[in-house]
């Protein structure tokens, strides 16, 4: 049992220093002492690390290294976890598997995001899909904020986009958002030169800002415009605990790629919503597991199946054979006239949507 960890977490930490690697294994050990007797290991000296992202990497590292002692029979993880597991009066709501919401204390939550590596793979069992109920929808623009403030993007830069849709001259317009649609046939991945495009198991489509070069292949062959390219040095406070970059944060920005909406996969897996359907406060945004048939405003779990063959749901441009993951509901029996989303918008924004639209009036 002894050989068969220390073997696994030298694997595990195989691209630092040898004098690195002692010092995390040996650290590790003396933690999970319990099992080899009570002697303590005698720890190397460690030389310093000569970057941010170094140290960043190597708490991913550890935390990897634990959970995969856990998996061998220990209880290690707790160890370097337990001093942050407190009360924080702060309650967050988690989507449990049954489909139900609950309120736990935010200190409970301790989740690293996935490595690239990892990120490339997909939730196990998940296939993550979005319903946007377009009834509901008034262009109050919260969901844009919430995702904005998440991913630190400026306030030009948009991952969710508003349009102001009329079907024909005769009908009324309403309001359509449009994140990124996570395409099952996705073109931009078939494009990308060096991918750093690439959709998971999970049905989530991301982009890797480590790969990615630039070209701006992707945005060329997106139907939708969803992506948007980072022209400039990202405004991010500089936080010596934040994570390493993951293609599943999408943060810290990087200058010179492309990004796009990324379904949040690192919310998901720490049972949190995104925080578009988060912040809307008209429940326009559902968001859940299509194998688990069960979808979420925040305030109403309901069956996917159900709501979407109920509400003649279709896909935004789906003759195009993407097989988009977003799933609009009709905007039938409105809850708002589509003139309050005007609110808050300058007269030349007001004129731009009126001629998006075809609106004379």
């Amino acid at each position: 049992m002894f050989f068969s960890i220390l073997i696994l977490l030298q694997r595990q930490f195989i691209s630092f220093s040898n004098q690195q690697n002692n010092h995390l294994i040996f650290q590790i050990l003396n933690i999970y002492k319990g099992s080899f007797g009570d002697q303590k290991l005698r720890t190397p000296p460690l030389m310093k690390s000569r970057s941010s992202n170094r140290r960043n990497f190597l708490k991913l590292g550890i935390a990897t290294g634990a959970t995969a002692l856990i998996a061998s029979g220990g209880n290690v993880l707790s160890a370097f976890t337990a001093s942050e597991n407190k009360e924080t009066g702060e309650k967050i709501k988690l989507l449990t598997p049954e489909g139900k919401l609950v309120e736990v204390d935010k200190g409970h939550i301790c989740c690293q995001p996935a490595g690239n590596l990892e990120a490339r793979e997909g939730l196990p069992d998940k296939k993550m899909v979005m319903v946007i109920d377009l009834a509901k929808c008034r262009n109050a623009r919260k969901c844009l904020e919430g995702c904005q403030k998440m991913h630190h993007l400026p306030p030009h830069m948009e991952w969710i986009k508003f349009y102001l849709m009329r079907d024909s001259e005769d009908m009324t317009p309403y309001w359509f958002p449009k994140p990124c649609l996570h395409c099952n046939n996705p073109p931009c991945v078939k494009v990308c030169p060096v991918g750093a495009t690439f959709k998971r198991t999970d049905g989530i489509v991301l982009i890797d800002n480590d790969r990615c070069i630039g070209c701006k292949f992707c945005m060329a062959a997106c139907p939708y415009s969803s992506r948007v390219f980072n022209w400039e040095e990202p405004k991010v406070d500089q936080n010596p605990n934040q994570a390493a970059y993951s293609p599943e944060t999408s943060s810290p920005p990087k200058m010179g790629t492309v990004s796009k909406c990324d379904f949040c996969p690192d919310m998901v897996r720490k049972g949190e919503l995104p925080n578009c359907v988060k912040s809307c406060p008209n429940g326009v945004f559902y968001y859940g597991d299509k194998n688990e048939d069960a979808v979420t405003n925040g305030t109403d779990t309901v069956r996917f199946s159900e709501l979407i063959n109920s509400r003649a749901a279709y896909r935004f441009m789906e003759e195009l054979g993407t097989e988009p993951s977003v799933y609009y509901l009709p905007a039938v029996d409105r809850a708002f006239d589509y003139k309050e989303g005007f609110e808050g918008l300058t007269e030349e924004e007001i004129a731009l949507y009126k001629t998006e639209a075809n609106i004379t009036e």
